[in-house]
C-alpha cells in the first residue's frame, strides 16, 4: 500500500506491506515541489515525480486523506485538490485502486481518537512501525498513518 499526503509544497509517501498489526515499512520520504514556479509546473512537477514513485513501489493500492473544506479557509482545499487530482490520475493511469479515508478516520484508526494532534500521529506512526524516532517531516508520519490506516482496514475487511 501507498499512502500519499498531497501537497504544493510537499507530499509525504509511505510504502508499507501487511497489516495494522504486523506492518513492515518499505519506503518513505517527502517530495519537496519548487514553491517560486507557476501552480500549473508544481502539478507537472508532482505529475512526474508521482510517477516515478508509482513506478518504483508498484503498489496495490493507493491510500490518500479525502478533502476537508474549512469554512474559513476555502481555497485551501480548492488548492489541494489541484495536488491530489494530480496524484489520482497517475493511479488511474496504472489502473490502481484508490482509497480515501477522512482525516479523522485516519487519526482515529492510529491514536484512538479523531482529535489526535500531528505530534499525537508522529509517535504513533513511530510506534506501530517501531521506528527510532518520529518520522518528520509531518507529511511524511502523515502518509505513513494513511497507509498504515489501509493496511488495517484491508486486513479487517479479508
Amino acid at each position: 500500500m501507498l499512502g500519499i499526503d498531497p501537497g504544493l509544497r510537499i507530499c509525504g509517501y509511505a510504502a508499507v506491506q501487511g497489516g495494522l498489526l504486523s506492518t513492515s515499512l518499505l519506503e518513505a520520504g517527502a517530495i519537496r515541489i519548487k514553491t517560486d514556479i507557476p501552480l500549473e509546473k508544481r502539478l507537472a512537477q508532482i505529475s512526474e515525480d508521482i510517477s516515478s514513485l508509482i513506478e518504483s513501489i508498484q503498489p496495490d493500492v493507493l491510500a490518500v486523506e479525502k478533502l476537508y473544506a474549512h469554512y474559513k479557509h476555502p481555497r485551501t482545499s480548492i488548492l489541494m485538490g489541484h495536488a491530489r487530482g494530480v496524484i489520482l490520475l497517475e493511479a488511474g493511469r496504472r489502473d490502481i485502486r484508490v482509497l480515501e479515508y477522512a482525516a479523522t478516520r485516519i487519526k482515529k484508526s492510529l491514536t484512538g481518537s479523531g482529535k489526535a494532534t500531528k505530534q499525537q500521529m508522529q509517535k504513533a506512526v513511530q510506534s506501530v512501525l517501531g521506528l527510532p524516532e518520529p518520522p518528520k517531516p509531518a507529511d511524511v508520519a502523515d502518509a505513513a498513518a494513511i497507509a498504515l490506516c489501509c493496511a488495517g482496514e484491508m486486513e479487517t475487511r479479508y
